[in-house]
Parts: C-alpha cells; structure tokens; sequence
C-alpha cells in the first residue's frame, strides 16, 4: 500500500529509475518539484522534452549535438589530422575541460564488452575506420576508460588501425597527481611505470 496519491507515487517512482537516484532521494526531489511554482515545473519538463527531442548524434563524430554536424567537427580551429577516440560523450566534456585538446573526436558510444554481449560490430568503430581511410588522419588517440572494456577496445582498435599507417597512440595511465605511490595498486604502478617519460 502507497502512502502517496497516485500522482506523487509515480512521479517518485520515475525519479527512482535515474542512476544514482533511491527511493530517499526519489521522495526529496518529488517533493522538491511539488513545492516548485508552477512555471519552474514548466521549464524543467520543456527542458527535458526538449533535450531529449532536439539532441542527436553528429554525423561526424557522434557526439551529443543539436546540429547536423557538431561545433567541434565544424570548427575550422581544430586539428583534423588528429582524432581522440573516446567512449562516451561525457568523456568529450572531461577532454574539452582541460583545454589541451585541439583535434577532433570519435565518441564509440561503448567499449567492447564480452561479458554484457557487446561485441566490436555494436559500438562505432566502423565509423572510425572510415573517417581514417578518408586519408586527412595523421593520429588516433585511444583514450579509453582504463578498465578491462577499455582495454580491450582499445587493443582491437589499435590492431585495425596499424595497417592503415596511421599512429597510434593511447593515453597515459598512472599515479594521479598528489597521490602516493604506497596507496597505488600493482596494476595502476605498472601502467605509470609503463607510460614514464623522459623530463
């Protein structure tokens, strides 16, 4: 038996099926909403139609946009020579956010996972070959999560791309800054022993 009215019910139970979110949270942010004046409950239901209705993928690269093709792959300041292979879109923020970056990217929308039945045929890695074989690219970034998936996807992309010519590079892995080599693990100091540069 609820406690709730309908109404508050279900909207308590559609907050619960966002990541992240309990049935705690879930009754705060219903209430929250209830409390909300009328025209602010407005707005966040239009933004979420509207987020959800007018974003879509780039005909580029495949990140989240609401153009054709996205500012970045339309930008005539970034590095076409260059392009960061990433996961997801979120990923592209986090790259953009340390403003080092000044090639393209190639969101997969995935990794090759075995274990959840997602195979190479079911992220864009396809897309990615083909944007190489159009002959501008100069170097691949593989930039991964540095998990199993992302390893793995990464070693298949890299074996697909070598033949091509094209460099291929992965990004670094390590010890993060301000962080102590005793609380490290074995896997994250090899992979900082591995990535080592000369300074």
């Amino acid at each position: 038996m609820s406690f709730y009215a309908a109404p508050i019910a279900r909207l308590i139970e559609e907050f619960e099926k966002l990541p992240g979110i309990g049935h705690k949270t879930a009754q705060r942010l219903a209430f929250y909403v209830l409390d909300m004046p009328q025209e602010k409950v407005d707005r966040l239901a239009n933004a979420i139609t509207e987020a959800k209705q007018k974003t879509k993928f780039c005909s580029v690269c495949g990140n989240l946009t609401d153009t054709d093709v996205c500012p970045l792959c339309s930008s005539e300041k970034r590095d076409s020579s260059v392009i960061c292979v990433v996961e997801d879109p979120r990923d592209v923020v986090a790259m953009e956010k340390i403003r080092e970056f000044k090639g393209l990217y190639h969101v997969l929308h995935g990794a090759i996972s075995p274990m959840q039945g997602i195979g190479p045929e079911d992220i864009k890695i396809k897309e990615l070959l083909d944007r190489i074989k159009e002959g501008n690219v100069k170097e691949v970034i593989i930039a991964t999560n540095p998990n199993i998936e992302g390893e793995a996807t990464a070693m298949y992309i890299s074996k697909l791309i070598k033949p091509l010519g094209v460099k291929t590079t992965r990004i670094a892995h390590g010890i993060p800054v301000g962080g102590d080599l005793e609380y490290a693990d074995e896997v994250t100091l090899a992979k900082a022993l591995e990535g080592r540069r000369e300074i």
